[in-house]
């Protein structure tokens, strides 16, 4: 971690990626996320944390931290990666306090029907552009590019399954299926758009459980829990 007293204010911190996913090889990096509380009185100064100051990465283990209520926007917005930290298995948590858990109580109150589709399948839309543009990659990087498209698949399945179900699965049922698609993009990327296409498909197929609009009242008030229990009594 590159500071140490952020530890102090962590919220929610857990395996996330490919160790999550289920998808991790031998040279998988293990990627971690986390959720913190910027003391209430850093926001009454000239610099309070916002934007990239809200967010803390270190590489040495692969780690990012969000700021609770930049995290908390990231989610509203559909982020795919951001959102994960709500869904992860119990143990797979490795910091999980009181704030955290009310957190993960609400997960439903960020999502949205639109923004949920938008997000997962837009996100693999531009995964499948990246793999395309990108032509033929050297054989040193094929194993990015094998990376690329078992994530691509990924996001579509978590995407369609949350859509249709409210739910959002973190853990992949058939690793060796991400896996084989992944090598098949390796070798052609134009073989991800029947995916794709299938994809669209079954979203057009159901009628989403989720609303058309996020708790955003509910997301505040968990917001302002935060703030009253990380403000200084001096």
């Amino acid at each position: 971690m590159t500071s140490l007293p952020l530890m102090d204010n962590l919220l929610l911190f857990g395996m996330v990626g490919s160790t999550a996913y289920g998808l991790a090889g031998p040279g998988s990096d293990v990627d971690r996320l986390g959720v913190y509380a910027a003391p209430t009185v850093a926001f009454h100064g000239l610099t309070p944390p916002t934007g990239r100051d809200a967010t803390v990465v270190s590489h040495t283990p692969d780690t990012t931290i969000h700021e609770a209520a930049k995290a908390a926007t990231l989610m509203l917005g559909g982020n795919p990666t951001v959102n994960e930290i709500l869904w992860l298995p119990d143990e797979l948590y490795e910091v999980r306090t009181p704030l955290g858990d009310e957190m993960i109580g609400i997960r439903s109150a960020f999502l949205s029907a639109k923004q949920t589709r938008d997000s997962y399948f837009g996100y693999a839309k531009s995964q499948l552009k990246r793999l395309v543009d990108t032509g033929q990659f050297q054989s040193k990087m094929r194993k990015r590019q094998a990376k690329h498209g078992r994530h691509l698949l990924r996001l579509l399945d978590q995407g369609f399954a949350l859509y249709a179900t409210g739910q959002l699965p973190i853990r992949v049922e058939n690793p060796q299926r991400y896996i084989d698609f992944g090598e098949a993009v390796a070798a052609d990327p134009a073989a991800a758009r029947p995916a794709l296409a299938e994809a669209e498909a079954r979203f057009d197929s159901v009628r989403s459980v989720l609303p058309a609009e996020p708790d955003r009242a509910a997301v505040e008030a968990w917001l302002l829990r935060v703030r009253r229990a990380h403000l200084d009594p001096a």
